[in-house]
């Protein structure tokens, strides 16, 4: 992590640094006025982040960087951490702790003053913590770290004001900070202090005593950005040489871990006191939510739940906003032929452009409003990094990372946020299968249509529909294990690793943000997104239909080459074609669909579900065809802007193109296979 722009470097750097999930992002975003995404599960932030504050006359860059239980470079989070600390010419370091739970922030903080004494400890969650009973006497905790020590509710910006003023004291060396020095076995300080003694005569300053306990722990991410820094090898320094035969890389790494446990735990002690019980209910409902019994049923239920309010809340205003769109064409084809625009231009315009928008707005934007939120809600009162715990088991079977249910979690919002999520796992190996993997779960852009198609062909829409929905997304689930463990075993061969999950508090959720975040962060980027896409496809494909071909027109011959492939599969040329088209956007399908069907090359004009369920009988279809459509969905290529990001998070041609091949040949297999029973057993009348 590297401050950005030189001309940044004029005014002071401040940089956040602290465990995951202790609100550094919420502190960073009160501070700049950013939005960096912030929720209550850790690895949030997966990258860097910067930002300029002005307050009270003063101006500063501050940095947000991933949260890390520790300096040691044994993951990208803890090496980003340490870079911006100590290579990043911070003049000031606030090290945010969770209230609630001191004593684990405290090995960091340790740690961090190991580098600098440039820091001041935000305390945040203060509020939090005397709901529960537990008081931080802040003033003991300054004495024994002897540095500033501020309690903070960032959320709502209590105490930020104050914070800030020590941190400008800090900076520009008003206030002198004197940590105290965490003790070591006399025979490491004595080895410390003289490679120590070296690295400050070629200019390390303050960071030489933390690179050289580095160096004598074998931290070969640390050694490797000395070295560079330095421009020549440790090695050729003698007392390095010397030291480093001397004493064993774990003797070192032990004694130091069990000296900063040991002054963390008094230090903790000291200034922290708690109400007996007062973990009791955060405890009972963890024995709920991830006992051995409970936590699955437990996770379908609410995943049912959440999305029967989804289905059951999304048909009235679903069909109000195709009568508005209904309305506004009429409107606008009315004004365009009284100015005498050309009857194709007309249509084109009217029935082409606006009515694929008007589709995808009518169908998205509903079940999307409701979703959104309600999932939103489930992240910020902590219960993500639940799922996380009760799949580790299935992922580890799979020889995958238990990390990568909260990247299957993300994915249910958008498939190319959750590759970039992907980042919180710190294998290669494992990261690479989360991201091939994570399209098997349905985004928020296949949900529209096949809450559509459930309720016209399937089962009535509500509870049933609401349960199989949710059968499809634990279908999804199975498929992401299973390719994973193919992937473990061929392509990707490996074992999986060990990795550190944070449950985090559960946490009275912030409704009033919740929705704000839920309706403009995504519901409104994602049908942005797709708005934009919508216009452009619905001139394409009215080009398409429109222009003349040997036997009719561009898409009927396209449609026609597809059908034989499309009826092998379950459903036939036109779905297919929808499918190919659809591309930019999964949102488009239905509408593509419905495109192919209608003569003229326009959208058939829809006043409710009931007259796009007519439409596509009189088409065709059948219970297998929507079943079969469903199951494409969920296993098909990934949207063009989730290739994009796999192509950018991996750097490969190939592994981007094995992120296309492989959900469609799942997927193909799955409705090939469908289909062939359903025929067998006389079923596809």
């Amino acid at each position: 992590m590297s401050v950005p722009a030189r001309e940044a470097r004029k005014i002071p750097v401040v940089v956040l640094a602290g465990n995951p999930n202790v609100g550094k992002s919420t502190l960073f975003n009160h501070l700049t006025g950013m939005k960096q995404h912030t929720g209550n599960w850790p690895g949030k932030t997966v990258g860097s982040a910067w930002g300029r504050v002005r307050r009270d006359g003063w101006e500063f860059l501050l940095g947000d960087t991933p949260g890390t239980y520790s300096l040691l470079s044994h993951s990208p989070e803890e090496e980003a951490a340490r870079d911006a600390i100590c290579f990043g010419g911070a003049d000031a370091v606030v090290v945010v702790c969770d209230a609630t739970c001191l004593e684990r922030g405290l090995n960091l903080v340790l740690q961090v003053l190991e580098l600098t004494g440039r820091v001041v400890v935000c305390v945040n969650f203060m509020d939090e913590a005397r709901r529960r009973g537990v008081c931080v006497d802040l003033a003991a905790l300054e004495a024994a770290l002897g540095v500033g020590a501020v309690g903070c509710a960032a959320r709502d910006g209590a105490g930020v004001e104050r914070l800030l003023r020590r941190v400008r004291a800090v900076a520009e060396g008003r206030e002198t900070p004197r940590p105290r020095e965490v003790r070591l076995a006399p025979e490491i300080e004595y080895a410390r202090d003289r490679i120590a003694a070296d690295l400050e005569e070629r200019g390390l300053g303050e960071k030489a005593r933390f690179a050289a306990l580095r160096v004598l722990e074998d931290d070969r991410g640390a050694i490797e950005r000395l070295e560079k820094q330095l421009g020549a090898p440790l090695a050729a320094l003698r007392a390095v040489r010397e030291e480093t035969a001397r004493l064993a890389p774990e003797h070192v790494r032990e004694e130091s871990a069990a000296a900063i446990f040991d002054r963390a735990e008094k230090v903790f002690a000291g200034c922290v006191r708690a109400r007996p019980g007062s973990a009791c209910r955060q405890a009972r409902l963890d024995r709920l939510l991830t006992g051995r019994f409970t936590a699955l049923p437990t996770m379908l239920l609410l995943l049912a739940l959440t999305l029967y309010l989804t289905i059951a809340g999304a048909n009235v205003p679903s069909e109000a906003l195709f009568a508005l769109f209904a309305r506004m064409e009429a409107w606008l084809a009315g004004v365009l032929t009284g100015w005498g625009t050309a009857g194709w231009l007309v249509s084109l315009l009217c029935a082409g452009m606006l009515r694929t928008l008007g589709w995808v707005v009518a169908v998205m934007l509903p079940p999307m409003a409701i979703f959104f939120p309600l999932f939103t809600l489930l992240e910020d009162v902590g219960y993500l990094p639940r799922v996380a715990f009760d799949l580790d088991g299935q992922f580890k079977r799979c020889h995958a990372c238990g990390k990568q249910a909260l990247t299957m979690c993300m994915g249910l919002g958008c498939n190319a946020a959750a590759v970039v999520g992907c980042r919180i796992i710190d294998s290669p190996r494992e990261r690479l299968i989360a991201m091939l993997t994570n399209v098997f779960m349905p985004c928020n852009g296949r949900f529209p249509m096949m809450i559509a198609l459930i309720g016209l062909f399937l089962v009535p829409a509500g509870l049933l529909a609401a349960l199989l929905l949710a059968g499809v997304i634990v279908l999804g689930a199975l498929a992401t294990f299973g390719v994973s463990r193919l992937l473990s075993a061929t392509l990707l061969r490996g074992v999986p690793s060990a990795f550190t999950l944070e449950l985090p508090p559960f946490r009275r959720p912030r409704v009033g943000q919740v929705i704000v975040r839920s309706v403009v962060d995504r519901t409104l980027r994602v049908l942005g997104r797709a708005a934009l896409i919508a216009a452009p496809a619905g001139l394409v494909i009215w080009l398409l239909a429109n222009v003349p071909a040997p036997g009719g027109t561009l898409l009927s011959a396209c449609v026609s080459a597809l059908d034989p492939v499309g009826r092998f599969l379950g459903m036939d040329g036109a779905l297919l074609m929808a499918f190919l088209l659809a591309l930019p956007a999964n949102e488009l399908t239905l509408p593509l669909a419905l495109l192919a069907y209608t003569s003229g090359g326009t959208l058939l004009r829809m006043e409710d579900a009931q007259a796009l369920g007519a439409l596509l009988r009189a088409n065709g279809w059948t219970w297998l065809t929507a079943l079969n459509a469903i199951l494409f969905s969920l296993f098909h290529w990934p949207c063009s802007t989730t290739l994009l990001t796999i192509a950018r998070e991996t750097r490969s041609a190939k592994w981007t193109l094995v992120g296309a091949l492989l959900p469609t040949l799942v997927g193909a297999g799955v409705c090939a296979l469908t289909a062939a029973i359903a025929r067998g057993l006389g079923l596809a009348a």
